[in-house]
């Protein structure tokens, strides 16, 4: 599951800095940014997203060292990596309880931040863009009226096996253009779905290994393994875990509020159940930081431990 956030996350960057647009050519010359994403996943202490960073910061969580992940904890693993990424500076947002709440999002994306100008990355020349703009430039106006916003939405969608009324709804969350995919998996086998045929989903399977890769001193980096050579795997639907995460990129305030229309949509869906709810502001059975005395990080990590990670899951059916 690690590997799996990590592939989540690399998504979330391409969209941010190469844009959803962008293909990876074999052999093809690639911008700078592009290895400033790469060097982000690299398998080195000091890399942001890095395997050591993500099971260092899992400690934080309660998950010792070499400890399975739920699709939750590592949401919310990222989460917190995501705030020394000054590069990125992304908005990382995980709905609590089944419930995306738009007041929560809009006053998290228009925070003010540092100017993403300070790469944390530095160009091999002067006179090479960071994120669009030269280094020192005035673009506060500009690029924090609204922080590029990374929404990670646990979900648990049935006791041991998916709930078929949701599959649609599943469905129609890969086909909006601000998705990022799904983590979940199989018992004991974790995969980043990135689509669909018919009832079947399209996994990348991480669980292959290969040679570690190191950077060149030029800085660039030999790239081959970090791209799928080959077709992405398939299986069905109804085999798919029921705990889950699904992700999705808003690169703008616009970019959200369409959204936002489109899960709206999602509740016309005939016979489909939605999987998760969309509201304005925060409902009022929900607890506070302040009455759980609390920080929010620790509030929002904690409860959804409880819910939404199926290996701390132990259910039990009573007879009544």
């Amino acid at each position: 599951m690690l590997r799996c956030g990590q592939m989540i996350f690399a998504q979330a960057l391409v969209c941010r800095h190469l844009g959803r647009d962008w293909r990876w050519v074999k052999g093809k010359k690639q911008m700078e940014n592009y290895y400033n994403v790469l060097n982000a996943f690299i398998d080195k202490k000091d890399s942001y997203y890095s395997i050591h960073q993500i099971a260092q910061m899992g400690v934080g969580e309660g998950k010792s060292i070499g400890q399975w992940y739920g699709p939750n904890t590592v949401a919310q693993v990222l989460k917190k990596l995501a705030t020394f990424d000054t590069w990125s500076s992304l908005a990382v947002h995980i709905a609590m309880d089944n419930t995306v709440v738009m007041e929560e999002i809009r006053r998290l994306c228009k925070l003010s931040c540092p100017c993403p100008g300070a790469s944390a990355f530095p160009a091999a020349e002067s006179d090479l863009l960071s994120n669009g703009y030269p280094d020192g430039a005035e673009c506060m106006d500009r690029l924090l009226s609204w922080k590029p916003l990374v929404l990670l939405i646990p979900l648990r969608l049935g006791l041991t096996d998916i709930n078929e009324a949701y599959i649609e709804t599943l469905k129609h969350c890969f086909m909006m253009p601000q998705s990022l995919g799904v983590i979940g998996g199989k018992p004991n086998s974790a995969h980043y779905f990135i689509g669909y045929v018919g009832e079947e989903l399209i996994y990348l399977d991480p669980h292959t290994t290969q040679p570690a890769v190191e950077p060149m001193e030029s800085g660039h980096i030999p790239d081959e393994s970090f791209h799928c050579q080959h077709p992405p795997c398939r299986m069905s639907i109804a085999e798919l875990d029921p705990s889950i995460a699904v992700g999705f990129f808003c690169n703008n305030e616009e970019d959200f509020n369409d959204w936002c229309q489109q899960v709206k949509k999602l509740s016309l869906i005939r016979g489909a159940l939605p999987m998760f709810e969309l509201v304005e502001h925060q409902p009022s059975h929900f607890s506070s930081p302040d009455v759980l005395n609390l920080t929010p990080d620790s509030s929002d990590a904690d409860r959804l431990e409880r819910f939404f990670d199926s290996e701390d899951e132990d259910f039990e059916i009573l007879s009544l």
